[in-house]
């Protein structure tokens, strides 16, 4: 995911009503920008503190908020990605590129294919009769400034009872004969590894133990970020 223009440096002063967050520009001016992230934002966001920040242009002077805020630098000098609309994109551009050896494209890509009364983020195979079934989630939960530099980056980062629901449904794909896996995409640039965050949502830790034991695949990459490219990098452990 190549950005041109390059993504310019701010500073993030602020993030309020979910969805909005104001920078500061190297000028001195300051302005308000969208911020796609539905999660607590737990760790990436210090309230208080001024952080440098990476924001996208849209171009579009018809948009309410042209900017986008992409990723901030958190603690320990790390940086992590926290557009969340970014995150199905960067896994299928690894996908269909067959740079992840579980999940390889042969028989086609698709988006957003529903399995029952879930629908998932890409499927392999026709979107008629799909073999496997894929679910993305972002993961940018990692110690806080004050915590030991572990790299253990977690999910999630706060309870998320759809994230439950996901799997829940892959189970239900796995023993429908199907293969299901799901993809941590970890936006965090001092990631070594990832986990369940038992200590935020204990179901989602119970689920994701219980869907691995079912056949269901977790895997986990780290992204590479910076300011003309983000990109899935590396496979990391999970920790069960």
């Amino acid at each position: 995911m190549k950005f041109d223009p390059p993504l310019e440096s701010v500073t993030l002063l602020r993030r309020y009503k979910r969805f909005m967050a104001d920078v500061r520009r190297a000028d001195g001016s300051e302005m308000t920008v969208h911020c796609p992230n539905t999660g607590s934002m737990k760790n990436c966001v210090l309230p208080g503190v001024e952080q440098a920040a990476l924001i996208s242009d849209s171009g579009n002077p018809k948009r309410k908020y042209r900017h986008t805020l992409e990723a901030v630098q958190v603690g320990h000098g790390h940086w992590a990605g926290v557009n969340t609309a970014r995150t199905n994109a960067l896994v299928e551009e690894a996908v269909r590129g067959g740079r992840i050896p579980e999940l390889l494209p042969e028989q086609g890509v698709e988006r957003e294919v529903k399995y029952g009364d879930s629908r998932f983020d890409l499927a392999l195979g026709e979107r008629s009769d799909p073999h496997t079934f894929i679910e993305v989630k972002n993961v940018t939960l990692g110690p806080g400034p004050d915590d030991e530099d572990d790299g253990v980056i977690a999910f999630p980062d706060s309870v998320t009872e759809r994230g439950q629901k996901h799997l829940l449904t892959l189970m239900e794909v796995v023993a429908s004969g199907k293969r299901a896996a799901l993809m941590f995409c970890v936006q965090h640039s001092g990631a070594r590894a990832a986990r369940p965050a038992d200590e935020v949502d204990r179901r989602y830790g119970e689920l994701l133990r219980e869907a691995q034991t079912s056949g269901v695949l977790i895997l986990a990459w780290r992204v590479r970020l910076d300011a003309n490219e983000f990109a899935l990098e590396s496979p990391l452990p999970v920790l069960l």
